[in-house]
């Protein structure tokens, strides 16, 4: 099968092909889709597995049903890792030794592939007393940075860093200072942040009344409900964080809260879940089933939809038997009520081939038939696999009432009530980051189409750089059936020209057929005034989303790819800007390092260039008598000097570096410890960006008002991330942080 798109053949060679020592492996998308078709149809009886192989694939085959990427590059291949992309770990305990041992827990999820949730509100608030030891409190905030601290070190499954989703309670003392935390751009980088906001407080703030701070039982101040409120809404617009989930409602519309309370959600949101909870998800490409696309019949067989949600459900279902727990008790969780995230990609795509509007009625309501149809097939699906399998260990006939089954069918509810259920929860939707690439660029989860087109550069193997043109599924279907005719202006809407109503309109219809949660960003443009921006959130309320998340432009967080409209109404994202010319002449300084373990000094040089006025680091050189360090020196400086020639905010090399430490131990410098050669490196680094002024004459003037920067990947450095779904997509490399 070949590929829609070049980035799409990338994509599967970088995350999701598999290779061997030998020369077995995956030698084609095909033989990826054998592989974990065959590995997922050993949970079935022998007799079973061939005819379950065959059906698994064919689900598979043209990216009808999209597993989730921890299945996608782990089934099948004999690895140490977990097939399940979300976890919330255990209650942490109010004690330093509970405390620390869930610290260790998290790091071995993350080692293995989990991103992760934790609920800090049973931390005691800074400041409170510890008792016997004549102390006080340091508060959930420090232990977060511990946990932060943690995941730059871990490498998640070999390939990632880790992701973590931090939640605090609105009524926690230390509520105000967990909202304004992603204010400090150089803290809790590795954490999204969410408040977890109760029905009363909602309440307290529709009656503008006060609002009591308190923990363990003991008010420690009293806010306006109003203020608190408008302080959140005000971190958000500034800063795109904290998010908010609505505990109540998700513990209220729960179909398991007969057996579970739920304090805390994975880390982009969509799945909420109790102590040790574990889900895996996967995602019906509802885009590869539109029949006749652009035609005015154009639409959905129900009947095909239905038999793959069925399918996609016992794949999933079987992924629970075959996958590796990181914990004990995230295993004994998770096959006692064998929760699966089945969802939904390219949803906008496919609104566009029925020629229909995101966000407008026409798209809504192909959302809620289409919906509503895979919540009936999932539901029936599950039952009769109770029938045929049992239900799932914790099944109690009262899930009957569950309010997302008490919506359900006569027919189905009679279905289950007959067999029980196979698994407690079913639907999810969440972010499909790199898996919507891989087929074909289509848009990402319940998202609409961010950028139809832009261009993407690519480093050739002499270090040279070529553009590549990288199209929505949606736009190259267009040109492939209708040529240069232009797109209509109706159904090819995207991020850039739709307002938050849209986008909440969206998320409230989804939710309706969602048995837990959704992951979605509202994506704003950066000139919102704040009195449009300010009732986003307490709006997502009243529709009765479970939670709501929003980007907007900023100066800490970086800005989302600048785009322009070419003349196919299609938005073309630039990706980076262009690399600046080097002088002949450059000023620079040289620092020099005694690392105690090298018999000979390093001596770091670091030359700026000067533009408008101002100077800023263009390259950087280490040179040592000792030979040892030659090879990695080389690289590290020709890469960091690729950094600064990209120009921007650049601290964040520093930053990384500082967090490097070495398992044989670091040394004191100067009076300070440092954890290794490369952190002394990055010390250096700052000491040279907080040295660096303005050349020009002084002048008395008004600061400029922070600018929103370019947000620089992780991975390949382009300055083209960008926020969806609650979670950091690369629009160059493929990068995501969430799959």
């Amino acid at each position: 099968m070949p590929f829609d798109a070049d980035i799409s053949a990338e994509i599967w060679n970088a995350k999701y092909r598999f290779r061997s020592d030998g020369e077995s492996g995956d030698g084609n998308v095909e033989a990826t889709w054998a592989r974990v078709a065959a590995a997922i149809a050993e949970a079935e009886p022998a007799r079973a597995r061939r005819q379950w192989r065959t059906q698994f694939e064919a689900a598979l085959s043209d990216f009808k049903f999209l597993p989730a990427g921890r299945i996608i590059a782990g089934a099948g291949t004999g690895r140490a890792v977990t097939l399940f992309n979300c976890f919330v770990m255990g209650t942490i305990p109010d004690n330093l030794n509970g405390i620390f041992e869930h610290l260790r827990e998290a790091a071995l999820t993350m080692q293995q592939g989990g991103g992760v949730g934790m609920d800090f509100s049973t931390i005691r608030p800074a400041g409170a007393p510890v008792r016997g030891v004549g102390a006080q409190a340091s508060g959930p905030l420090s232990f977060m940075d511990a946990w932060d601290a943690m995941c730059r070190t871990v490498m998640s499954a070999g390939q990632r860093r880790g992701a973590m989703m931090g939640c605090l309670r609105i009524d926690h003392p230390d509520i105000e200072s967990f909202i304004d935390v992603k204010r400090d751009p150089a803290r809790l980088r590795n954490f999204n942040v969410s408040v977890l906001v109760t029905d009363s407080f909602m309440a307290a703030l529709a009656a503008d009344q006060d609002w009591a701070l308190q923990f363990d039982g003991r008010i420690y101040r009293t806010v306006r409900a109003r203020d608190l409120w408008a302080r959140l809404m005000r971190a958000t617009y500034d800063v795109a964080e904290p998010g908010v989930i609505f505990v109540d409602r998700v513990n209220a519309e729960n179909n398991l809260a007969y057996c579970e309370t739920v304090s805390a959600t994975n880390p982009c949101g969509e799945q909420p879940l109790p102590p040790y909870g574990a889900c895996l998800l996967g995602s019906i490409n509802l885009s590869r089933l539109v029949r006749k696309p652009f035609e005015h019949d154009a639409g959905i067989d129900p009947d095909e939809l239905e038999q793959l949600t069925a399918t996609a459900v016992r794949l999933l279902d079987n992924v629970i038997d075959v996958s590796r727990y990181p914990l004990r008790e995230q295993e004994e969780e998770a096959k006692s009520k064998r929760r699966i995230g089945l969802g939904v990609t390219g949803l906008a795509d496919a609104l566009i081939f029925c020629n229909a509007r995101y966000g407008g009625a026409d798209g809504i309501a192909l959302t809620e038939r289409w919906l509503s149809s895979i919540r009936t097939a999932a539901y029936r699906a599950s039952a009769r696999l109770a029938a045929e399998k049992g239900a799932f260990p914790a099944y109690d006939p009262a899930i009957l009432e569950r309010p997302t089954l008490a919506s359900l069918d006569q027919e189905t509810r009679s279905l289950i009530a007959e067999h029980g259920l196979r698994n407690g929860c079913l639907t999810t939707i969440a972010p499909t980051g790199t898996i919507s690439l891989l087929a074909g660029n289509t848009s990402s989860g319940i998202e609409p189409v961010f950028a139809f087109s832009y261009q993407r550069r690519v480093r050739q193997q002499d270090n040279t750089f070529i553009e590549e043109p990288v199209e929505d599924y949606a736009l190259t279907l267009w040109r492939r059936l209708k040529g240069d005719a232009p797109p209509p202006e109706h159904s090819f809407v995207s991020a850039q020209t739709l307002t938050p109503a849209d986008h909440l309109a969206m998320q409230a219809t989804a939710q309706r057929f969602i048995d837990s949660s959704i992951s979605k960003t509202v994506n704003c443009p950066e000139d919102i005034p704040f009195e449009e921006f300010s009732d986003i959130y307490a709006r997502a309320f009243d529709l009765g989303c479970k939670g709501c998340t929003t980007y907007r432009p900023n100066a800490v967080t970086g800005s989302i790819l600048s785009v322009q409209k070419p003349e196919e109404n299609a938005a073309a994202a630039t990706i980076a800007p262009a690399l600046t010319a080097r002088p002949e002449t450059l000023i620079g300084s040289t620092y020099k390092i005694k690392w105690p373990e090298s018999e000979h000094a390093l001596y770091v040089t670091i030359n700026d260039i000067e533009e408008n006025g101002a100077r800023r680091p263009f390259e950087i050189f280490v040179n040592s008598k000792n030979m040892e360090h030659y090879a990695w020196t080389l690289a590290l400086t020709r890469m960091i000097s690729a950094v600064f020639r990209r120009g921007g905010d650049v601290s964040f090399v520093a930053e990384e570096l500082r967090a490097v430490f070495d398992p044989r131990g670091g040394s004191w410098l100067n009076g300070r410890y440092v954890p290794s050669l490369l952190a002394a490196i990055g010390d250096v680094i700052q000491r040279h960006l907080d040295s660096n002024v303005v050349s020009a004459p002084a002048v008395v003037a008004a600061p400029p008002s922070p600018q929103a920067r370019p947000r620089f990947c992780p991975k390949c450095s382009a300055g083209a991330l960008i926020r969806t779904e609650g979670c950091d997509k690369c629009l160059e490399c493929g990068y995501s942080k969430c799959s």
